[in-house]
């Protein structure tokens, strides 16, 4: 009985030490086999797609219009990009990426995002209590965009809020406001505002027109005390033809103006202010 009981484990032991083996074997063959796919199929990268990447500061927003740092990257080393197209990058970056790809970095010009409005829970009318989903884009598709008169204005629910990865703008006081030097100039918010409310301004424009009505005065005065209302006096005042009005609306050439600071002073509504650097 025990010759039968030691036979039967040295048989199970010979079987647990063949199926050890070929289960090693296989595994081996299986690596090798890989190692040889791996190299053979293998995509190669360019060198300067690799360095560039390194340079860029990995935010991976979207601002440049790329799907992330990669992307851009990709697209900077074969010349389907300028060398400038990371909003978020700084001047020293983009020298140093000149010199990988071989080109001289030119200076660009800081952008930041501006909401163009200035109206504020105790400035606009509202039509009724709004208790609808939080969200920009959603409340848009409802009949009169949120509960405010102007249908133009900020609705105040941060969805732009939600998309900043530079904790760069906040509702404060009903309507979004951006604290220029934490904004990047991805644009991310630009693309999450429904009304095209946000847009991207020389971060050293001083003066700006806080409103997006194209409604005319008589209307904007009953929706909004801080509305502009097409009076044209902005236009008459400025020396440099720097801002004129369309559609009941005043807007501002950033590369004539310089930021002298008339066209506020005749604002009768405020709306044209003048911020400080």
């Amino acid at each position: 009985m025990i010759q039968l009981l030691t036979g039967a484990v040295l048989i199970n032991l010979q079987s647990l030490g063949m199926a050890t083996l070929i289960v090693g074997m296989t595994g081996l063959i299986i690596g090798l086999l890989l190692g040889i796919a791996g190299k053979k199929f293998a995509v190669e990268v360019d060198e300067k797609e690799s360095q560039v990447r390194a340079l860029l500061p990995g935010n991976n927003c979207g601002g440049c219009g790329f799907a992330g740092c990669d992307g851009l990257a990709k697209a900077i080393a074969e010349g389907n990009a300028p060398i400038n197209a990371c909003p978020v990058a700084n001047q020293d970056a983009y020298t140093e990426i000149g010199k990988v790809v071989g080109k001289e970095a030119t200076a660009s010009e800081k952008k930041v995002a501006f909401v163009k409005c200035a109206g504020t829970c105790d400035k606009t009318e509202v039509k009724y209590e709004y208790y609808g989903i939080q969200d920009c884009k959603k409340a848009a598709m409802v009949p009169g965009k949120g509960n405010k008169k102007c249908s133009y204005g900020c609705m105040g629910f941060g969805s732009c809020v939600k998309v900043c990865a530079f904790d760069a703008i906040h509702i404060v006081d009903g309507i979004a406001v951006v604290d220029k030097e934490k904004c990047s100039g991805c644009s991310s918010c630009v693309a999450q505002c429904p009304l095209s409310l946000i847009e991207l301004v020389p971060k050293k424009a001083r003066t700006l027109v806080a409103c997006n009505s194209k409604d005319k005065g008589k209307d904007v005065k009953a929706a909004c005390s801080a509305g502009c209302i097409g009076c044209k006096l902005c236009e008459k005042a400025c020396e440099f033809d720097a801002i004129h009005v369309q559609d009941n609306l005043a807007y501002i050439d950033y590369s004539k103006c310089t930021n002298c600071g008339k066209c506020v002073g005749v604002c009768p509504v405020k709306v044209i202010n003048l911020k400080q650097a």
